[in-house]
């Protein structure tokens, strides 16, 4: 399938929603439903087998860890024997059902950013970014395609010394690998930093305009309003964090307008993108917010002290499906 038909902006809150759902609650339930509408999303972009062995091994490394460490519960499955720390005592069911729950939360979060990643470009994530940061990215996508080139280098330079009879055993034959890996490194370095030079690349002009001082206020009041939130939440402190912040991005859009940006197609926002944003919005809502929705109570679930059969929400559940908004609008668009 081609890129998806939905802005980046969707697809980045989309996954905040994801994860805020994912995060908030450990009921099997209303975990289980909002798996399913990942797992729809991540067959319309195309299911690789190494997301479901990724997802599956993050399950039962954490529910093996929590069966390890967390010796609590009513059910004892196995008891070992003797006096060592974190080996010995009883495995409980409940730490191994909360485990696997736990590893279940994490491999739908990463199967979720998998998912989103392989849906939007690099140069739409790119054009994202504030102007302010668009030097650090263009030398992060630099430094992101020097690795594939690497690659190829080291695998053409193992061939020609095979072809050589040459044969690694030990630490010092490794040099004939690394010497030859390490000129073409630096000769491509070269090469790029010309290229770079020669397009006006990095703007020093620009760099001595931006307002460092606007950033080290920002900075100053922000830990302030932190430190007096620390010692207690205050009025005060929440103040100097929210004025804190609003100086710093006060000072990124400024420092971002001494940046040009030329877009040669901007991406269009369409009303499948309001859709997907709305839904999202709605499911992170109900789960992250308090006294958002009644019933919040069944969202807290534990296995702890007995395990017993879990509660459902419908207006949670039924605010979990706004996270298959991309899949909907992923097999609607591929049945057109």
């Amino acid at each position: 399938m081609n890129a998806a038909p939905l802005h980046p902006f969707a697809w980045i809150a989309w996954l905040a929603a994801v994860c805020a759902v994912l995060s908030a609650t450990r009921n099997p339930l209303h975990l289980g439903l909002a798996l399913l509408c990942v797992l729809l999303v991540t067959i319309t972009r195309g299911l690789r087998p190494g997301v479901l062995r990724l997802a599956i091994g993050i399950t039962l490394v954490a529910a093996f860890f929590n069966l390890i460490l967390a010796r609590v519960g009513a059910t004892v499955l196995w008891r070992i024997p003797g006096s060592w720390p974190l080996l010995s005592g009883p495995l409980t069911l409940e730490s191994l059902v909360y485990g696997a729950l736990t590893g279940l939360a994490l491999a739908g979060i990463f199967t979720a950013f998998g998912a989103a990643q392989g849906a939007v470009p690099t140069r739409a994530l790119l054009d994202l970014l504030p102007p302010a940061f668009a030097p650090l990215a263009i030398t992060l996508t630099i430094a992101v395609a020097f690795v594939p080139a690497t690659l190829r280098q080291l695998r053409q330079v193992r061939e020609a010394q095979l072809i050589r009879g040459h044969t690694i055993r030990g630490l010092r034959d490794w040099s004939a690998l690394l010497i030859p890996l390490l000129i073409g490194g630096l000769d491509r370095a070269l090469q790029m930093a010309e290229a770079l030079a020669a397009r006006g690349f990095p703007d020093q002009a620009a760099s001595r305009r931006s307002p460092a001082i606007l950033i080290a206020i920002g900075l100053a009041l922000l830990a302030a309003g932190l430190l007096i939130n620390a010692w207690g939440t205050s009025l005060l402190g929440w103040a100097l964090t929210l004025l804190g912040l609003g100086i710093i991005g006060l000072a990124i859009w400024l420092a971002g307008r001494n940046t040009p940006r030329t877009r040669y197609r901007r991406l269009p926002w369409t009303h499948s993108d309001t859709l997907v944003a709305i839904a999202a919005l709605v499911a992170g809502i109900a789960f992250v917010v308090p006294f958002a929705l009644p019933d919040r109570a069944v969202l807290a679930f534990s296995p702890y002290p007995q395990l017993a059969f879990p509660l459902f929400s419908p207006i949670h559940g039924i605010a979990t499906l706004g996270l298959s908004g991309p899949g909907v609008v992923l097999l609607l668009a591929s049945g057109e």
